[in-house]
């Protein structure tokens, strides 16, 4: 089974990527999703949060506030870092254990979703990795979209490794600036490459 990282900037689409890989016979699950888990009450992260940030850092229920966590760490890189140091191998304990259900599943290829993968330096723990890239002001547009402001966005992207960078470290880049049949033919090429690799 190929284990396949599939990253991409803040709004580029990795979520169609996803879905576009999955209708294809791809095991995909999302890291943030993962995360999201681990952020509940009495949860790994959530204790890390606390001892991070105290009690502000947690709801009434005792789950992590993602926004509030959110707004605190992308002013502070120093902060984001730690709380970074303290996340990634609670999520990569929880990756590991998915790609594992995937493979006795009989799947081909499990795809993790992982907007960080570069910035936490996990490429070499997948088999592929996959980068979607879009232009930029396209991706504002998109976030506007999606209710977000353009200066949270714009916070959020300085966050994350310049594209030219991560297109230097990924196996395969797909471009969504087109068509949606554009970007499901790049796809499917990627596909059939990465099938190919498997030996289907």
């Amino acid at each position: 089974m190929l284990r396949i990282g599939l990253t991409g900037g803040l709004a580029s689409g990795k979520s169609t990527v996803a879905r576009l890989l999955a209708a294809r016979g791809a095991e995909v699950f999302d890291a943030d999703d993962l995360v999201r888990d681990l952020y509940r009450p009495g949860g790994g992260a959530a204790h890390a949060a606390r001892d991070l940030f105290g009690d502000a850092a947690l709801d009434a229920h005792g789950a992590v506030d993602r926004a509030r966590i959110a707004e605190i760490v992308f002013r502070d890189p120093a902060l984001r870092r730690a709380l970074e140091a303290r996340i990634h191998p609670l999520v990569r304990e929880e990756r590991e254990r998915r790609f594992a259900q995937a493979a006795w599943a009989g799947a081909r290829a499990a795809v993790c979703e992982a907007t960080l993968l570069f910035e936490a330096g996990t490429e070499g723990e997948y088999d592929r990795v996959l980068l979607v890239v879009a232009p930029l002001e396209e991706r504002l547009r998109r976030w506007a979209e999606k209710g977000g402001s353009e200066e949270d966005a714009r916070r959020r992207i300085a966050a994350q490794l310049p594209p030219e960078e991560a297109a230097r470290r990924a196996h395969e880049i797909v471009v969504n600036n087109g068509s949606a049949e554009d970007l499901e033919r790049q796809v499917g090429e990627v596909w059939s490459r990465w099938m190919a690799l498997a030996g289907d």
